[in-house]
């Protein structure tokens, strides 16, 4: 019986001590991006509109925008549409839709529905784009400043909280964290 005991009281302490970790963890929720103070990965995709126009990183270069990663297929992001609309109307940067795994007709149909927040919506048809910039789940946004550099994270939806204290501010250069926002 006492084989059994010892066994046991190691698991309840570590699963005592991880839980205690876990709970008093200062980035609890947050996942480091390697990309973060990196240039944005380069791509060159396809206009949803316009599947012949690309636009690429380097057309984007010079000005701040946000990078969002989305999908008709992700209920997330039919979350967080309604704010990017709001935030779109803002025009306090260009929010550049990737449009991620997604039939053109699918994101086309939504969009017209919905409402277009986006200055540009790209299809990244192979995921290759998504790959390169280490997406884990739609959605994922990326601001990145006039000289190309990735400073701002956010896995999950893109809500009010964050747009008014992270991204804004790091778009005024005001004080803000750089890191990931909790998604």
């Amino acid at each position: 019986m006492t084989r059994f005991l010892i066994p046991l009281g190691v698991f309840v302490a570590l699963a005592f001590v991880l839980a205690f970790g876990v709970r008093h963890s200062t980035q609890n929720g947050t996942i480091k991006s390697p990309l973060i103070g990196k240039p944005v990965p380069d791509f060159s995709l396809p206009k949803l509109e316009d599947p012949k126009s690309l636009v690429s990183a380097s057309d984007l270069k010079g000005h701040w925008y946000l990078i969002n990663v989305w999908g008709v297929w992700c209920a997330t992001c039919h979350e967080e549409h309604p704010w990017l609309m709001q935030y779109q109307k803002q025009g306090v940067l260009p929010i550049i839709g990737v449009d991620w795994n997604d039939q053109d007709a699918d994101a086309r149909q939504f969009l017209s529905q919905q409402g277009n927040p986006y200055t540009h919506v790209i299809t990244d048809h192979d995921g290759r784009t998504a790959i390169n910039l280490g997406v884990y789940a739609a959605p994922e946004s990326f601001l990145v400043n006039p000289a190309g550099v990735v400073v701002y994270k956010c896995t999950g939806a893109l809500t009010k909280e964050v747009w008014e204290q992270e991204i804004v501010p790091l778009v005024h250069g005001m004080a803000g964290s750089g890191v990931l926002c909790r998604g």
